[in-house]
């Protein structure tokens, strides 16, 4: 279950202005409110402490926000504010913030300004537009406190960039707090020899707060067993309801692949995990072969309903695959599987569990007489991704040591796939084949990665922002 994402709120002034000007704090308080309108969605809970407006209520403020355990803050620069009146809120919540200076309006009415009279009144109401004012200063002893900090300039109302921006923000924040604590179970053992997906499992924890369940073959297997004659029934008419079952595909096999489909149901559902890699030879043991064997539809129904599963027990790919299914774009597993030189496309696709979620069309499911590269033989999903812009994303390890985000956008195309039982598609970049995958490779990725429908490129940058890693765009 993904707990809300808890946005914190505030609002900064100087408390020596309010005897000044009358109804100044009263309009800046109801600014604070109107954001806090605008943030609130599906998903999210934002923790408003309102206007903070000396050094005594920054402390509270803080410890309110500390307690509230917010995964982000917004600051709403509303005039004029002490920086002495900003820093302990934030130094004391411990989390990201977000700055936003917003003006009330796009500009100020001069000529109405001019023609109040009061100079006392013109004051305040210049005031209640100065949100620019003290932004330098706030950044400047950010800076020097070591607080991260970025930045949205705009007005609060009527301005779709600026509320473009709010929001991806917020995506990227949900995406991160969804991250922290999702359950990720790895059953089985990585591909012996591929050197490029064998992943710091400790490093995945600690950057990205995940969970990992280690789990054993043996386990589904003995599931497998208790499966009654009736749920493999039922399974088996999710299949047909939700694939495009060929008819070549041998009715033992699809009874197989329902079997294992209910046994991992239980198996996701008792360790409540959120994600899964697997990989597993078999050999030797008849019925682990045949659990493995079996796995690619349940997997895939998994996969297209927020668990993503990922083959060959690729990690890294697998927090990708994650990644993209909480900004709700689906997140494929896919590799290079040839190159398109006549048409200018990159062929994509994998074997085994597909997003069919991001299908174009039905999936269809047919029968093969070999898994290459693997054993057994069984049925399997094919699938193109839906036509139209696509985001590549690929979780990469560093030569430091540390994790990076690197994606591209491109466009799912038309045209013909090889009907080999995989998931393949047809990608355009606008760099042309030829130079995407000298780009791409040139940074060193495993040679999977996930794909999700849509641009989602300043999604991803400021995702990378949060969690404090570098997010490579490849164009």
């Amino acid at each position: 279950m993904i707990t809300p994402l808890k946005i914190g709120l505030f609002g900064i002034g100087l408390d020596a202005y309010w005897p000044q000007f009358a109804g100044l704090k009263e309009r800046l308080e109801a600014y604070v409110g109107r954001v806090a309108e605008k943030l609130g969605r599906e998903g999210v809970e934002v923790v408003n402490v309102g206007l903070v407006d000396n050094p005594d209520r920054a402390y509270a403020a803080g410890r309110e926000l500390r307690q509230a355990d917010v995964d982000v803050i917004f600051l709403h620069v509303t005039t004029y504010a002490l920086s002495s009146t900003v820093l302990p809120v934030v130094l004391r919540a411990k989390v990201p913030v977000i700055i936003l200076n917003l003006q009330p309006t796009a500009a100020i009415d001069y000529a109405a300004f001019n023609r109040m009279g009061d100079r006392t009144k013109m004051t305040g109401e210049w005031l209640a537009h100065c949100s620019a004012c003290p932004v330098p200063e706030i950044a400047n002893v950010f800076k020097r406190a070591g607080v991260t900090f970025h930045q949205i300039t705009g007005t609060l109302e009527d301005d779709p960039q600026c509320w473009r921006e709010v929001d991806a923000w917020v995506e990227a924040a949900r995406v991160s707090a969804a991250m922290y604590g999702n359950r990720l179970g790895l059953m089985g053992h990585y591909y012996g020899g591929m050197l490029d997906i064998y992943s710091d499992t400790t490093l995945q924890c600690t950057t990205f707060g995940t969970h990992i369940e280690l789990l054993e073959v043996d386990e589904l297997s003995a599931l497998r067993r208790e499966v009654q004659a009736a749920e493999i029934i039922t399974k088996l008419a999710e299949f047909h309801a939700t694939f495009d079952v060929q008819a070549d595909c041998p009715v033992e096999d699809l009874a197989e692949a329902a079997r294992t489909s209910v046994a991992l149901d239980r198996l996701v559902a008792e360790y409540r995990l959120g994600s899964m890699a697997y990989f597993y030879k078999g050999t030797g043991v008849a019925e682990n072969e045949a659990t493995i064997a079996s796995i690619i539809l349940g997997t895939s129904l998994l996969t297209a309903r927020g668990i993503p599963v990922a083959g060959e027990y690729e990690v890294k790919n697998v927090q990708a695959m994650k990644i993209m299914d909480l900004f709700g774009v689906g997140g494929s597993f896919t590799e290079y599987y040839a190159m398109d030189f006549k048409d200018n496309v990159v062929l994509m696709g994998h074997d085994g569990p597909g997003h069919i979620a991001i299908a174009q069309g039905k999936t269809k499911v047919r029968p093969l007489d070999v898994f290459h590269g693997k054993v057994g033989r069984g049925v399997s999903v094919e699938m193109a991704v839906k036509h139209g812009p696509v985001t590549l994303l690929s979780v990469i390890e560093t030569e430091e040591g540390k994790l990076a985000l690197l994606y591209a956008e491109a466009e799912s195309v038309a045209g013909p796939i090889m009907e080999i039982g995989n998931t393949n598609s047809r990608y355009r970049f606008s760099c042309g084949a030829r130079e995407f995958v000298t780009r791409w490779n040139q940074h060193g990725p495993a040679h999977h990665c996930a794909v999700g429908i849509g641009h989602i490129g300043d999604r991803l940058d400021r995702l990378g922002a949060l969690l404090g890693l570098a997010a490579i765009r490849v164009v």
